[in-house]
């Protein structure tokens, strides 16, 4: 084959690989934590993975690392799919069973809380992917023992706010109002977030005491998260979850054959930049 015809093939198939890219479904990407009130691994976060203050954000990372921390705005499950009741059993509502986060399911009493009362409350949402989707939050029942695991059936039945998401967030967070029950003592918000866009699903448990509480939860600043943001494994371009998916590293082409990577190389990048030309050059 001559090499004009090569040049002439190459961009048949480079065109074609644009096309079938640009017909490729986008990875899903969404994140963020509650932080009013503040989630249990938002508030473990803020006092700092590195020197953590209370006893119980000390134990979760002697037990599982700051990583987790540093990843807070990813307790999800990728394929979710609504089926939020029937992937997570009970005692793991948390940590959406996911081993990474298997502390937050911990039943203790001393998480950092959220002071709250009876009546309509102000939620916020800090996101780092905004996403369509819908953002249901549950509260305990009265009666709700928080030295016991989180089973779905502690939640109340009727959600106490749901809130549309939108593809935008103003300044980065959800905001939207909810109606909090009657209760005594202390209780657990649990929020669901599932997309429409995706299968993927967001979850956090945040601690609330109706009254005064002893060890109030304080939410990330924003300067904390941009100077921690490059110690974080959190992907915005893919949908995180245990285990990761290694990368498969390309083919190096042999003798005169193009391989398909390069192929696809070429397709996204040799039309612009000459990348035919370059081909002719080798093999004219």
């Amino acid at each position: 084959m001559s090499a004009r015809r090569t040049a002439a093939s190459l961009g048949v198939l480079g065109a074609t690989s644009l096309t079938l890219l640009s017909l490729a479904p986008t990875p899903a990407s969404a994140h963020g934590a509650m932080f009013n009130p503040v989630s249990r691994i938002a508030a473990c976060y803020a006092e700092g993975p590195e020197h953590p203050v209370s006893q119980v954000c000390k134990d979760l990372v002697a037990d599982s690392g700051t990583q987790p921390l540093y990843d807070w705005n990813e307790v999800n499950i990728a394929n979710a799919n609504g089926q939020s009741r029937q992937l997570i059993p009970d005692g793991k509502l948390c940590s959406a069973n996911r081993d990474k986060y298997r502390a937050l399911d911990w039943a203790r009493t001393d998480w950092p809380s959220t002071s709250v009362a009876a009546g309509q409350f102000d939620f916020k949402f800090r996101v780092t992917a905004a996403h369509s989707g819908t953002m249901t939050v549950y509260i305990t029942k009265q009666g709700f023992d928080p030295t016991k695991p989180l089973k779905w059936s502690d939640l109340d039945d009727t959600p106490v706010a749901t809130y549309q998401t939108s593809r935008t967030a103003t300044d980065g967070y959800y905001d939207f109002t909810g109606t909090l029950p009657a209760r005594t003592g202390r209780h657990i918000i649990y929020k669901v977030w599932q997309r429409d866009d995706s299968p993927e699903a967001f979850y956090s448990c945040s601690d609330v005491v109706y009254g005064s509480t002893a060890k109030a939860a304080a939410a990330p600043s924003e300067q904390k998260i941009a100077a921690d943001a490059p110690r974080s494994t959190v992907s915005h371009h893919g949908h995180g979850g245990d285990p990761a998916t290694p990368t498969p590293a390309p083919s190096t082409p042999s003798g005169n054959s193009v391989a398909p990577q390069a192929l696809a190389a070429v397709s996204t990048a040799g039309v612009a930049a000459g990348g035919f030309l370059l081909l002719r050059r080798r093999r004219g």
